[in-house]
This record gives C-alpha cells, structure tokens and sequence, in this order.
C-alpha cells in the first residue's frame, strides 16, 4: 500500500514540475510584436551629395540599415572670389542624402576626421529618443560614436549638428535630409532632386574677396550675407543646373537648413502639383509656393510641359537675385504653343489713351522718319536706362559685385555690339565673363521699341569709357530678324 502510494506522489511530483515549465516558459518567452520580428541582414547605406538622392526603396523590407557619416571641415568657394571654411556632414553642405523607410533599424556611424578641430554630433528630425540621436553622438576628431534607432515615422526630415553652440555649427553648413518612405515606397517619378536652403553670416560683405570667416553678431541679428541653394553662390546654374525633359514628372526634395530664415520655396513658370506639406503626409494640391521653416522640409512634385529654363528662388526675393537663393532646372523638348505661346505680338502701350497723343494731322501727310541728333538720342537713351536697367547695373554702370556684371568698361560689350542687341531683345541666362570676372544669373527680355533699346545701347556705349558705337534702330531690327542662337 505504501508503495502505491508513493507512485502516485511521484506521479504528481513529475506533473507539477511540468507544469511549472510550462508557466516559466509562457512568462519569459517574448510576444510577437512587430518591434521584436528579426530584420534581414544588414544593408551599407547609400549615401549621395546634393543635388543627387539615392534611388527609391520601392518594395524592399525593412532592413537592419548601416548609415557611415563623416564630418569635415573644410575650405570651399561661397561665390566666385570668396571662400568659407564650411563644417560639413559628408564633404558637402547640405549634407549626404539618407534614404531609408518605414520600419527600418539604423545603426548609425559617426565619424569625425582627425584633421578637424572640433567636436561634432548630429541631432536627426527623424529620430525618437533622447536629443534626435545628439547626446548619442558627440565625437571628438579622430575617433567614431555608433547609436542605433528605428524608424517610426515617415516623411522628410532635416538633421543637424547640435554640439553648442548650435547656431554656429548649422550656419557653417552642418544640415542635410533623411527621408524615411512609407511600405512599399513613393510612386515613382522620373527624376528626383536634393535642394536645401540655407542662410550664412561672414565678416565682410556679399562678394567681399578672400576667405571669409563666421560673423556671430550677424547669425543673432539674423542678417545673413548670402542666402543659397545647396551651399553658394550658383550651385544649381551654369553647368550646375537641374535637368528635366518635356512630359517628365519631378519631384524636388527641398530642405531649409535655416538656422535663420524661413524660405518661400517657389519655380517660376511651374505649379506644384503636389506638396507633401513640411515634409509631412498632408498633400496639398495646385501650390503656387510653399513655405518651409528654418529646419523643415517640404516634397513638391510637378509634371513639366513645355521646354524652357525654370528659375528656383526664394520668393523673398532679394535673397534670390541680390543674396544667391536662386537655381535652374532646365527642360528640354518639343513646345506646345497650346499651353505657352511665346511673344504674339508687340506693339506701343498708350495708357492715355490713342486719341490724345497726338494732334489731328492730314491722313494725306507723308509720316516722317524719326530724326533725332546724337545729344538727343543718348538723352533719351539715358533715361531709359533710369526706368529699365539701373536697378540691376547701378547709376555708374558699375553693377553689383558678382550679381550683376558691369557696364561700365565692359569688354563683354565692347567686343561684339550684335551680341549685345540680341542680349536686350531676347535676355540672357547662364554663365558669362565680362571684365575676366564669372558671372551667372539671368537678363529678362527688355519689352522696348527698335528705337528705344538703339537709344539705350547708344548712352550705354557712350558712358564710362565704353567704345562709343552708335547703336540704330536697323541695326536692331537686322538681329530681329535673325534666329536666337
């Protein structure tokens, strides 16, 4: 009997023991939740400099994503003539392109070069967790910082060096973008740019030769001396320019490094189909201009549909053509004079009206050819050089200093007055040399009469040790009627 009974108490012995296995397994093992599924093996980030973005994640799963950041410092142009010791993520201002999505584990490499002199870290928008990644990530030169985050949120976000004072350390360059795309990833475009604003504060002035160093007192008035896309001075013009073709669709990536101001983004002459408002889900639709604040984003797409040279600005406009917040994106293709015409006809604006401009005159009289002498004509010529063209070339004809190039002793006009005409009838854009100095920016068309730009060419022409040609209305009207090149 007694030994049954201990069969039986070793019987249970052995059930209870299972059952508390059972129970400690069930307490310890993990629930299945999307934080703790095991992500494939790891992927190298590719990082790209501006104005270039990495190509999309299209249908990729979310990855343990490798990011290999350096920071240097270094010495670049901000405009012909003037350098800047830029503080840079990269090698470039804005910094490399981080395009990662929803759901990905970053492992994020810091690097600061041993010939830098200062500390860095980097504060990502993107990140949730203490200082954006920053108080993760304070390097000295010479040595590396790892951290690691997840991406919880889609959209586009502006990272930036945080390492006090913060101020300085974005206004000498330290900002770029990191877009974070939704499963399954954008729809696709046909071209994809990387443009970023910023706003830079030297001790001399705009176009002030030679290296120029930070100005503190300026970056806390807020009064920057340049304001540009990606960097300087002409960074999106030239040769530099962005590039499209008639029936593509583009979608800019645009970012506002600050630390200052706020930019309002704008290409004259398209509409923003669609913006991805500060970088953000929300789709606005039909956008003439978007604002982005100092350290935000925005995402604008738009069809292009007919050829042309599109300008990029900063619609506080001073900062676009007298401070280099200006760009081209330039679009090649067939027109379609259904959506832009062109010039259709030119004639004489009389806001008198036509009846009192004159008195009644015999309908039999002969018209008389315009006889003007030489005084006169540079008289006229003067003033219309008043009204049209001294904003932008100045009183003197001295221009303003690697914005707009001289009048005054100009070999660029001295040396060929045709190219001149043409340059007032049809405009001018891009890169040009006048006086051994590289200018790039744009000349609109002048609406003028043949008579009024030969008067104006003629003062000009005859001012400020120019050639003194004397510019008529045929020889005008002959490069009228010759193609633009």
């Amino acid at each position: 009997m007694k030994t049954k009974r201990e069969s039986v108490k070793r019987i249970y012995g052995v059930i209870l023991i299972v059952m508390i296995v059972m129970i400690g397994c069930k307490e310890t093992t993990p629930a299945k939740e999307h934080n703790s599924v095991a992500l494939p093996e790891k992927i190298i980030a590719d990082l790209t400099p501006p104005p270039m973005v990495p190509k999309p994640v299209a249908n990729r799963k979310a990855s343990k994503l490798i990011v290999n950041m350096e920071v240097k410092e270094m010495e670049g142009q901000m405009v012909d003539g003037v350098t800047y010791v830029y503080w840079t993520f990269g090698g470039s201002v804005p910094g490399s392109f981080i395009r990662t999505r929803i759901g990905d584990e970053v492992e994020f490499h810091l690097k600061n070069h041993p010939n830098n002199k200062l500390p860095h870290n980097i504060d990502l928008h993107a990140v949730t967790g203490s200082g954006g990644g920053a108080t993760s990530s304070l390097v000295a030169p010479g040595h590396e910082k790892v951290f690691d985050f997840k991406c919880l949120n889609t959209g586009l976000y502006v990272y930036h060096c945080a390492t006090a004072p913060v101020g300085m350390h974005i206004a000498n360059g330290m900002y770029g973008l990191i877009l974070v795309e939704p499963e399954g990833g954008l729809p696709a475009v046909d071209r994809e740019y990387y443009v970023m604003q910023g706003d830079f504060y030297t001790k001399g002035n705009y176009g002030e030769p030679g290296i120029q160093t930070f100005d503190m007192k300026k970056a806390i008035r807020e009064n920057p001396d340049y304001v540009v896309f990606n960097g300087k001075v002409g960074a999106l013009t030239g040769d530099n320019v962005l590039r499209a073709n008639v029936g593509e669709t583009v979608r800019l990536f645009v970012g506002n490094g600050g630390p200052n101001l706020v930019s309002s983004f704008h290409v004259i002459g398209e509409i923003f189909d669609r913006v991805h408002i500060e970088g953000g889900s929300v789709i606005n639709k039909d956008i003439q201009t978007t604002l982005i604040p100092a350290g935000g984003a925005a995402i604008v797409e738009f069809k292009v549909d007919v050829p042309g040279t599109f300008i990029l600005v900063d619609h506080s406009i001073f900062r676009a053509f007298n401070k280099g917040a200006l760009g081209m994106l330039k679009v090649d293709g067939p027109e379609d004079k259904t959506i832009y015409s062109g010039t259709t006809q030119e004639g004489v604006y009389l806001p008198e009206g036509g009846t009192i401009q004159h008195l009644p005159t015999d309908k039999n009289t002969p018209k008389k050819n315009r006889v003007q002498t030489l005084d006169a004509r540079i008289t006229a010529g003067k003033n219309i050089y008043s009204r049209t063209c001294l904003p932008c070339h100045q009183s003197e004809g001295q221009g303003v200093v690697n914005v707009f190039p001289p009048l005054a002793k100009s070999d660029y006009l001295n040396k060929d007055v045709n190219r001149a005409i043409k340059t007032v009838l049809n405009g001018l854009s891009g890169t040009i040399t006048v006086n051994e100095k590289t200018y790039n920016n744009i000349m609109t068309s002048l609406n003028l009469t043949d008579d009024e730009i030969a008067d104006v060419l003629t003062y000009v022409y005859d001012s400020w040790n120019n050639n003194k040609t004397n510019v008529t209305a045929a020889m005008v009207k002959e490069q009228k009627t010759k193609k633009k090149e």
